[in-house]
Order: C-alpha cells, then structure tokens, then sequence
C-alpha cells in the first residue's frame, strides 16, 4: 500500500476525493451513490479558498524584479524567494526549492524545475535524475561542495508537467539575481527549458548542447556558459550519455584553463 501511495504522489495525485473510502461493491446496484450532505472540501478546495488570486502576469514580473532587486545576498535572495506569493505553483507545491550546493562555488548549474522528491525534501535534484547528475559531476571530480545547483522555477508544477512562459518569466528575475550575487565563472544549463530561457534561444537542447555561449548578466558581466542533457532525460534515453560524456570533458578543460 505505502508503495502505491508514492507512486502515486510521484506522479502528481496528491489529494483524495473524499476523506473516507467508499467501497462500492458493498452497495445495492439500484441504489443510486448519493455524496455525503457536508463533504469535506478536497486539499486544493481549501488551499483555494485560503490563497488570494495571483497576480496578472505582468505585475508579478514587475514584482518579482523588485523583490530580486533588494536581495544583496544569496541567504537574502532565499528568504525573498520564499516569502514571494506572486507566482500561482506556491499554491500547490509543497515545499519552496530554491538551491543546493556551495554558495561560493564557480560554477552555477541551473536546471528547470522541481519534481516529486525535490518537492518533499525542498532540495533541487535530489530524485533519480539528480543521483545522475551528482555521477556525472563526480566524473570531472566535481560535487556539490564546489558547484551551486538550482532550477528556473522554484515550485514543483503539478504532475511534474512542462513550466509554462508565465511561470519561467515570473521566477527569471530571481534566477538572474543569483547568477549577479554568485558571479559564477560557468553556468552550466541542465536541459532546454533552462537553456532557451536563460540565452534567449529558440533551439531545442541537441541542437545546444556542446556549444559555448556568452551570458551577460545584468550588471554587465560576461559568463562563459553551456547546455547538457537533464539527466531525466539520460535515464530516458542512455544512449545520449556518450555525447553527455564528451561535453563535460569539454567542461572540464574549460575549468582547468581558469586553474
């Protein structure tokens, strides 16, 4: 039981319809199935009624710029990232999953979004797909000790699907104030969404991957930065790795010719 209630939560079914199970066979076929009179309102009935209507997409842009504007530090940003209402996923994530990692690491990897897991532990790549990614940092002897790890969105979207525009322009300022206060020498972007965000472009990721892109940050700043796979993907298709393999070789050497 315990086994099918995680995978059910794993794929996004986190609330019952009732508060009591209703065994069916148990009731006479001519009998019509009448709901209780007071049924106890569902978990998105009460966060619903809790919560405020977001914000219009333009003003909680608006807003969060402000917000990532005031942060001067990283454990600034966190509190202001989890103290922001203005995108509609806080409503039902579970947790606020804003990084992982060194604060002062050189590197910055920046993903797309939390998933189940993420979602329990409020930790970025933590599940399956981040035990490849820490395998796959551990072979350019890197680990979470010398890297930061983020996403795009903060918030896990509901059943894990694909982030919405909306969403992505609404967390990217924070996303961009991190990558000012950090002053990362790489920026490695974990999958296309993160990717096409962050540079602007339109190319899906193997058209990205292996190449080497300039990101210039909104103090100025320009930061080497590059694409790989999101290991979700690898786990999908193992085939990819050896070309997975050949760009964080190309990583590596970008990293020993700051050494």
């Amino acid at each position: 039981m315990a086994s099918v209630l995680r995978w059910y939560a794993d794929h996004g079914v986190d609330e019952a319809i009732a508060e009591t199970p209703v065994n069916r066979l148990d009731q006479a076929p001519a009998k019509p199935v009448l709901a209780p009179e007071t049924p106890a309102p569902s978990m998105a009935q009460r966060i619903e009624s809790a919560a405020a209507p977001p914000p219009p997409a333009s003003q909680a842009v608006a807003s969060a710029k402000e917000v990532a504007e005031s942060a001067t530090t990283m454990e600034a940003l966190h509190t202001a990232i989890e103290s922001f209402d203005g995108c509609a996923l806080k409503r039902t994530a579970t947790t606020t999953c804003v990084y992982d990692g060194n604060t002062q690491a050189r590197i910055l990897l920046i993903g797309e979004a939390p998933g189940a897991q993420e979602d329990r532990q409020g930790k970025p790549f933590v599940g399956p797909a981040g035990q490849l990614l820490d395998k796959m940092l551990g072979a350019i002897d890197l680990d979470r000790s010398k890297v930061l790890i983020s996403n795009m969105l903060f918030w896990r979207p509901p059943g894990n699907r694909t982030p919405t525009a909306e969403e992505i322009s609404t967390c990217l300022p924070f996303v961009e104030r991190m990558v000012e206060i950090i002053k990362p020498e790489i920026l490695i972007y974990v999958g296309g969404s993160a990717a096409k965000a962050m540079l602007g472009r339109s190319e899906g990721i193997t058209r990205l991957r292996g190449r080497w892109f300039t990101y210039t940050a909104k103090d100025g700043r320009e930061i080497p930065a590059t694409a790989v796979f999101h290991p979700a993907f690898l786990l999908r298709q193992p085939g990819r790795k050896r070309e997975s393999w050949r760009d964080l070789q190309a990583i590596r050497r970008r990293l020993e010719s700051y050494t």
